[in-house]
Formats: C-alpha cells, sequence, structure tokens
C-alpha cells in the first residue's frame, strides 16, 4: 500500500509538472508576444501639430521628436510671430508637449495639440502656461 501511495504522489507530482511547465511556454509565448507589441509601438511614429495663440508670448517649448520617449528633449522657439504652428514627428509613447511662455495677460493665451485634424489637448488662459501635454496616441 506504501509502495502505491508513494506511485500515485509522483505521478500526481510529475502531471502538475508537465501541465506547470506548459503554462510557462504558454507565459512565454505571450510574452514574447507582448514584448513584440511593445517593440512596435516603441518605433511607430505619428505626426502632430502644436498651435500657440495669444500676446506677448516670449518663448515656446515642445518636444520635437529628439531623445528618448521617457527622456524626450524639448525645443524651443524665442519670440515667435502669432499665431505659432509647428508640425513635428515623434515616436512610440513620446508624449506631445507644447508649452508658452509669456508674463503679460494670459487671458487670450491658448495651446493645442492636434493629431489627424482633431485636438487631443488644449488649454486656454493661465492653464497654457502649465503648458499642454498629451498622451501619446499610439498607447490609446
Amino acid at each position: 500500500m506504501n509502495r502505491f501511495i508513494r506511485t500515485a504522489v509522483c505521478a500526481a507530482a510529475v502531471t502538475g509538472l508537465s501541465f506547470g511547465l506548459g503554462a510557462c511556454d504558454v507565459t512565454e509565448a505571450a510574452k514574447d508576444e507582448a514584448v513584440e507589441q511593445v517593440d512596435k509601438s516603441m518605433d511607430e511614429k505619428y505626426e502632430v501639430t502644436y498651435e500657440v495663440t495669444g500676446k506677448g508670448v516670449e518663448s515656446i517649448e515642445f518636444a520635437g521628436g529628439k531623445g528618448t520617449a521617457m527622456d524626450p528633449k524639448m525645443e524651443s522657439v524665442k519670440n515667435p510671430p502669432l499665431p505659432w504652428k509647428k508640425t513635428v514627428t515623434l515616436r512610440g509613447i513620446m508624449p506631445p508637449a507644447v508649452s508658452p511662455i509669456s508674463i503679460q495677460d494670459t487671458a487670450d493665451l491658448t495651446c493645442k495639440v492636434v493629431y489627424k485634424g482633431e485636438t487631443i489637448k488644449e488649454a486656454k488662459g493661465e492653464k497654457a502656461l502649465l503648458g499642454c501635454i498629451a498622451v501619446s496616441p499610439i498607447v490609446k
């Protein structure tokens, strides 16, 4: 009887291990597919147009596509003519961002991020000084 129990326990352990290892294979395949999708989205490019309107804007800082998704390098334009527009190409999860800097009356100040003709982020007045930072449309 002891030998029978031991054999049954060993068989159950082997069966459990087989199912467990099989599940690891499925999990590994799912993991590989997820990594592939992330890599693909990291390299996917998209265009946005930044728009700034108002008066007395001293400079505009914006993500122009340089740097990495986690550490984008901001570009700057001094004394821009208004209204100001700039189309840039960004990559992957890099967030589109534009921020006007003004010390004058901000009542008429507006910033926008436009993707495929649709405004995905907009701020007006003093809120525009904080900038317009949108989530990458690639991750939506």
